[in-house]
């Protein structure tokens, strides 16, 4: 039976990332259709600035001053508010792709520090790390599992005929789960500032003073590998739900969950599968994961959902829990195991710089290049234009949905015709997607290869 710390925890985490959930992988989907696509490269690199910028105000800060469940209160607090401001932003018909990535900025600056808050406080109150925190974690993939069903299943379409995972909806649910945690957080085990009494410098906070550890030429070895895999990853955090939408799959957040719940399993197996394998295989077999998602992805692009190889889309999502478990979290349990305990705060940190922070920006803006090369000319005018078509026959589809009043001839007719234009239009701004996803592919299983050769860590 769990202690009531420990649900405590568990809650704390669900909330966590529900409240990431509910826009972040839908935040293409969402441009898209406001006719924003050029700026999904940009709008994914938010987060990995912010990710850059919150070791600072976590070493030099939060973990000298504050109570660590009075900051992630606050902040969520904080978040609430702001991601308030960004739904209605994104529901202004009127405004500029400008307006909305400056809020949303403004919010992930508040946000990712509560990441590193949240594991602060969890492990400031557990007693097994081996077999709390994976219980515990969990209900941080759980939360947004359920976050990207809501979105994307739950809650139908809107007055002009978007799916809630394309509508400002989907922020005020983020802000409402924010403004819960933020409540909630106050409430959490007192957990005292880590580093009370310390100067911390600001090398400490982003980690720096690890860098003697690349004195290791394994450790060298992973950290440049973490970093140059992170880049070929954004290209599936930034356009594959986009990808699996117009691949013919209804509801793709909720399509994209699916690598969620099998990342709870293998995150429930970890610890079995960590000893069975150990570092440099378990490191190996993620990396491997994301070439053969790429390659799946690059295969099966230009089919639908209902065909032959459309099983290659969905096996590519399916292999979610070992892209991330395996190379994400052994390597954090990695670095935990090579670096000694004086600088293990900081070698954690220094690995969230690389990864969420460098690696993530320069993916994302890498992604955002690709995709516009394999772009079509006029492609977002196209887009712009189906949008206004669904719009315009949106009341004709909720009437005969809701079949109170069946259609007219003419109307069906103007439904028909008016729905053929709308895919033309969309098929003429198809992305080529089997181009898209061979590159990740190419690159991931460059830096495959070069783990391989030179990672030589000893059980």
């Amino acid at each position: 039976m769990m202690r009531p710390a420990t649900i405590h925890l568990c809650v704390m985490m669900f909330l966590q990332f529900f409240v990431w959930g509910a826009w972040y992988v839908t935040l293409g989907n969402f441009l898209g259709k406001h006719g924003w696509g050029d700026e999904v490269g940009a709008a994914y690199g938010l987060c990995p600035i912010a990710a850059m910028i919150s070791p600072l105000f976590l070493g030099m800060v939060a973990d000298r001053f504050f109570a660590t469940q009075r900051v992630l209160g606050t902040l969520h607090l904080l978040g609430a508010v702001i991601l308030a401001l960004v739904a209605s932003i994104a529901a202004d018909g009127g405004t500029t792709p400008r307006a909305f990535l400056w809020s949303l900025m403004a919010y992930a600056l508040v946000y990712m520090p509560t990441l590193g808050l949240a594991n602060t406080l969890a492990f400031h109150h557990i007693t097994d790390q081996a077999l709390e925190f994976p219980l515990v974690r969990v209900f941080g993939t759980l939360g947004w599992i359920a976050a990207g069903t809501l979105v994307s299943l739950g809650l139908g379409v809107d007055q002009v005929g978007a799916t809630l995972d394309q509508a400002a909806v989907q922020y005020w649910i983020a802000a409402g789960a924010s403004a819960l945690l933020g409540v909630y957080g106050w409430f959490l085990p007192h957990t005292p500032p880590p580093a009370a009494g310390r100067t911390i410098s600001a090398a400490e906070s982003l980690g720096l003073g690890s860098l003697v550890l690349l004195k290791n030429p394994s450790f060298l070895t992973f950290i440049l590998c973490s970093f140059l895999t992170c880049i070929p990853l954004m290209a599936y955090y930034t356009q594959a739900p986009v990808f699996v939408g117009q691949s013919g799959f209804a509801n793709p957040g909720f399509v994209m969950s699916f690598g969620q719940w099998v990342e709870v399993v293998f995150m429930l197996l970890m610890p079995m599968m960590f000893l069975r394998f150990g570092v440099k295989w378990m490191l190996a077999a993620g990396v491997l994961a994301w070439v053969l998602r790429y390659g799946l992805f690059s295969f099966g692009a230009g089919e639908t959902a209902g065909s032959s190889v459309g099983w290659m889309i969905v096996l590519g999502i399916l292999l979610h829990g070992i892209c991330y478990d395996f190379f994400f979290v052994t390597g954090q349990i990695y670095v935990d195991k090579v670096a000694p305990p004086t600088i293990r705060g900081q070698a954690q940190g220094f690995l969230v710089l690389m990864t969420l922070g460098l690696g993530s920006f320069v993916g994302s803006h890498a992604t955002g290049t690709l995709v516009a090369r394999y772009t079509p000319s006029g492609a977002e005018a196209n887009e712009k234009q189906a949008t206004a078509i669904s719009e315009r026959i949106a009341p004709l589809l909720k009437q005969q949905q809701e079949g109170a009043r069946p259609l007219d001839a003419a109307q069906r007719t103007e439904l028909s015709r008016a729905e053929s234009e709308r895919d033309a239009l969309l098929a003429a701004a198809r992305k080529d997607w089997q181009a898209i996803w061979r590159w990740p592919a190419l690159g991931a299983a460059a830096v495959l290869l070069a783990f391989l050769l030179l990672f030589r860590h000893r059980e």
